[in-house]
């Protein structure tokens, strides 16, 4: 079996809870819309880096704290189906190990962009300007960064050995300082000088920057190359780490 089908093979075993579960992913994305709503009020006197109102520098934000936080805890389902047993029967079958992992990320990241759109389109009326190629280039960034960091997830559930609780701990003592290194919320130019290096360190401080410029309609930019460069990266080395992780627990 090619990779590609054993992709939409995995996506397909995969999407069909969440279809049913439809109303999970309209809650998602109600912190977004509240962080939306009563925080950039409070940014409308700040300075801003870049051009552009502060939803066109906050929604980027916004969307890829709900990629993170998402994907990083995905792998929270899988620690349920190590203990049942489930995901070892899917694993008795001749399908790539990569396969699996992304047809897993990719259930997890098509309700996210639907969240996103839905973002946006919200956003839309009280100032965010569409700049509709460059948004999509930044989906296709978080695609792809979403299916490294999942990936990572997976491994990261695998290695726990069905303690959900080391694996809930692990991942979000990783996720936050990222998310808030990242300059999800603020500026990191506002930061002290040491918070600033910390953050040139953390590689989703280049894919929110890219984000940004991207949403503010740059399309070819160093910033911009610099987040394709990092959620690439994301992907090929969660991808390696994640099937090395699945080949260890399939022998």
């Amino acid at each position: 079996m090619s990779f590609v089908s054993d992709t939409v093979l995995s996506f397909r075993r995969e999407i069909g809870p969440t279809l049913r579960s439809w109303y999970y992913m309209i809650f998602g994305v109600i912190q977004p819309l509240l962080y939306l709503g009563l925080f950039v009020p409070l940014l409308g006197t700040m300075p801003i880096a870049g051009e552009g109102n502060a939803l066109q520098w906050f929604v980027p934000g916004m969307v890829v704290m709900l990629v993170l936080f998402t994907t990083v805890s995905c792998g929270w389902a899988l620690t349920e189906e190590l203990f049942s047993g489930s995901f070892e029967r899917f694993l008795a079958t001749p399908a790539s190990r990569p396969a699996l992992l992304v047809g897993r990320a990719l259930k997890e990241l098509a309700p996210l962009l639907i969240q996103a759109l839905i973002l946006i389109v919200v956003a839309m009326p009280f100032g965010l300007q569409l700049h509709p190629l460059p948004m999509l280039v930044g989906l296709l960034f978080l695609l792809v960064f979403g299916v490294g960091v999942a990936s990572l997830s997976y491994a990261l559930a695998i290695a726990s050995k069905n303690d959900g609780s080391l694996f809930y701990l692990v991942s979000h003592s990783v996720s936050l300082p990222l998310m808030l290194l990242g300059g999800v919320l603020l500026p990191m130019q506002m930061a002290p000088d040491w918070l600033y290096i910390a953050s040139r360190f953390n590689p989703l401080t280049y894919l929110v920057e890219a984000e940004r410029a991207l949403f503010m309609g740059e399309l070819f930019s160093t910033t911009v190359l610099w987040g394709a460069l990092v959620s690439g990266v994301v992907a090929v080395v969660g991808l390696a780490v994640g099937a090395a992780t699945i080949k260890r627990a399939s022998l």
